[in-house]
């Protein structure tokens, strides 16, 4: 009997060879095609589909696989020569009108699994309704997934090649003057973590003063020197040590499909995500001027909500993940939208986290106001009240396990935690538990992978292991 199928936090994701097999994958590709059968109009469907894919193991193989499904069901294609950053099949979306995108990559998961992305004619996460909708039309057997040869619907025009760079590079220029970066005279390192994000800001940023050095840009699907091409410690750390020894001005890492930047200042020290989402919020605000809705999910960090206040623009809080955030951007028009796992998009974009812009606003920020990573950090303490200290644990917890823990956390009532006062618990996504002197304390279930992550955010840097700790406990992991 074949396996079942199901879309996780972002996209259907599995262990290679396991429940991810090309049966599996052409499964899910029908699955999509009879959504878009479905929802758009037959006079519509020659606008087509784009598809990309990771540096994963048989990645442009499984890529190959959707393109003959895809094509199978009349659907036509446009597929990526090269493995392509996530932000940049999403943008080819847009620009091409396309109906959509099917991306495969496991995004930041180990080297063991791979994935299946789907993205919306605007190039964001399909909303959870429509996934609910995309599983319920996945055959339970490979013999219902229609197919066409890839040779043969190249040769009838039903898989076609397109250069999906240039068009998203073209469209970088409306959205940042990458020349005042290229003639700074900075020394950047880039770490792709062995992902899709090699050479990009090589691309863009050279032919000036600037220096750009990349560590980790060759294909590897074994993510030497990380557990995993996630752009948090300890999976960063390498990448660090070479800032370090090069004497870096900053430090740029795209996880595995390019989607997600994480930061290192002048030191070759780790800025954490919720600091860069603030970051670039006040980048957005201050020196760029722009005004516009901020959405960020609930396990990020109340920074935003102070700066809203302080600049007179809404904040939205969501549910984990991009099928979340995305619908919001659309609705409310936002200006920055993103989540605790460093994925930020922006107005102007498509409502998708984007790795490369993001990366390129940081160091927009620092030419622009003259100052080094740190003093960007105390720029943004000094708007907010001082400095937030956050910290994460991930456990890994057999999914079996999950209606008992569910069961147990929906049960939880904590008068206080690390001594605070609890004043509100919010379940939207999750456990969060609202202290009295504005932190937060969060326990939720992986939405991609079969983990529990216990989350905080307090501006008292002495307390945050003892919250992660009674955390834990809460969860009945201590």
């Amino acid at each position: 009997m074949s396996s079942i199928i199901k879309f996780g936090t972002d996209g259907w994701r599995g262990h290679i060879a396991d429940d991810y097999t090309f049966a599996a994958v052409r499964r899910c590709t029908q699955g999509f095609a009879n959504f878009l059968l479905r929802k758009f109009d037959p006079s519509e469907m020659q606008r087509g589909v784009v598809v990309g894919y990771d540096k994963r193991f048989d990645a442009e193989h499984f890529a190959d696989a959707v393109a003959e499904v895809l094509a199978g069901n009349g659907i036509p294609v446009m597929l990526c020569p090269t493995a392509t950053p996530t932000p940049v099949i999403s943008y080819n979306v847009v620009a091409r009108k396309a109906l959509g995108a099917v991306n495969l990559t496991a995004s930041h998961n180990p080297s063991t699994d791979a994935g299946f992305k789907v993205r919306d004619e605007h190039g964001g996460a399909i909303d959870p309704e429509g996934l609910t909708i995309i599983e319920s039309l996945i055959p339970e057997n490979e013999a219902n997934a229609h197919r066409i040869p890839l040779e043969q619907a190249k040769a009838i025009g039903l898989v076609r090649i397109i250069d999906a760079a240039d068009t998203y590079l073209e469209h970088l220029k409306d959205l940042i003057d990458v020349q005042p970066i290229i003639n700074a005279g900075l020394k950047i390192v880039v770490d792709p973590m062995w992902g899709n994000g090699a050479g990009w800001f090589t691309r863009i940023l050279s032919g000036g003063k600037t220096e750009i050095l990349e560590v980790h840009n060759q294909r590897n699907p074994l993510f030497p020197e990380m557990t995993r091409p996630e752009p948090i410690p300890p999976n960063v750390d390498a990448g660090l040590a070479y800032a370090r020894q090069v004497k870096s001005d900053a430090t740029l890492i795209t996880d595995g499909d390019a989607d997600r930047v994480g930061f290192g200042d002048e030191n070759g020290e780790f800025v954490d995500q919720l600091r860069v989402y603030g970051l670039l919020a006040l980048y957005l605000l201050k020196v760029r001027g722009e005004r516009g809705p901020i959405v960020k999910t609930l396990s990020t960090t109340s920074m935003l909500d102070k700066l809203g206040k302080k600049y007179n623009v809404p904040v939205y809080n969501t549910g984990v993940g991009f099928k979340y955030v995305a619908p919001k951007m659309l609705e409310v028009d936002a200006m920055i939208g993103g989540e605790e796992s460093g994925g930020y998009a922006f107005r102007g974009n498509v409502p998708e986290r984007d790795g490369i812009l993001a990366g390129l606003y940081l160091l927009d920020f620092m030419v622009k106001t003259g100052h080094t990573p740190t003093q960007l950090l105390n720029d943004l303490f000094a708007e907010v009240g001082g400095p937030h200290y956050y910290d994460r644990i991930d456990t890994r917890f057999p999914d079996e396990h999950r209606p008992e823990a569910k069961k147990r956390m929906d049960a939880a009532n904590p008068k206080r935690i690390a001594g605070l006062k609890v004043v509100s618990i919010n379940r939207t996504d999750g456990y969060k538990f609202n202290l009295e002197d504005g932190g937060w304390l969060l326990v939720r279930f992986s939405g991609t992978e079969s983990i529990i992550r216990v989350y905080c955010e307090t501006m008292n840097k002495g307390i945050v292991p003892k919250l992660l700790q009674e955390g834990l406990e809460i969860a009945g992991l201590a």
